[in-house]
Formats: C-alpha cells, sequence, structure tokens
C-alpha cells in the first residue's frame, strides 16, 4: 500500500476515535453509492453526519480542507440522499470535514461542521 493510503486510511481511524470520543456513534465507514464515497457516517441525536476526512503530513500545500472539491461534494449529498432515502430516516442531515494534519510533530485534527451544505 502506498503511503498515502496509509497515512489517509490512519487519518479515518483517528477521525473516528474522535467523534466516538464526542459522542458520536459511527454508523459507517466507507459508504459507497455509485461514484461516490462517505468516509464514515455517524449519528450523534436525531442528526445525521457526513464526514469527509482529509489527511495531509503537512498543510505546506493547503489546509487538508481546502481539497474537497465540488464535484465530489455533489456526489456525496447525493449518496447521503440515498442513505436516508433506504435506511427511511428522519434526521437532520449534516456535512462535516475533519482535517487531519499528522507527522513528527504530532497530530492536529480540526473538526468543521456544516462544511457545505445541500445545493
Amino acid at each position: 500500500m502506498a503511503e498515502h493510503n496509509r497515512l489517509g486510511k490512519k487519518g479515518e481511524k483517528l477521525a473516528a476515535e474522535y467523534l466516538q470520543l464526542k459522542e458520536y456513534e459511527i454508523l459507517e465507514k466507507n459508504f459507497r453509492y455509485q461514484r461516490a464515497e462517505i468516509d464514515l457516517i455517524a449519528r450523534r441525536g436525531n442528526i445525521l453526519v457526513a464526514v469527509e476526512v482529509k489527511t495531509r503530513s503537512t498543510s505546506e500545500f493547503g489546509n487538508p480542507q481546502d481539497f474537497v472539491k465540488p464535484k465530489q461534494i455533489q456526489q456525496q449529498v447525493k449518496a447521503m440522499n440515498f442513505y436516508v432515502e433506504n435506511n427511511n430516516l428522519e434526521v437532520e442531515v449534516r456535512f462535516d470535514i475533519l482535517a487531519i494534519v499528522q507527522n513528527k510533530a504530532g497530530t492536529k485534527i480540526e473538526h468543521i461542521q456544516d462544511a457545505y451544505f445541500y445545493f
């Protein structure tokens, strides 16, 4: 496995642990629908959260959250719509980003709630 893939998987594990400490229940990991992938689907109370995890070893070239592209957002919205309808859920839906920078200096996690909206 390539180093960037290892870093990404480690970031997703850290993100799940972080959310669980914040009392989120992890419902799905790497949920796929058509061309979309949602890294984590979590629930806290009556809020269902699609979480995009972006992990980098440095922020030298930009913050991790800056690498979420509009096409990816559109695909995730479709995937979340499918998930909610397929599971017959009556919940509020939110899209968050967990931006993680992990290197020898340590780990920094930034939780950006309502990072993007349905459109």
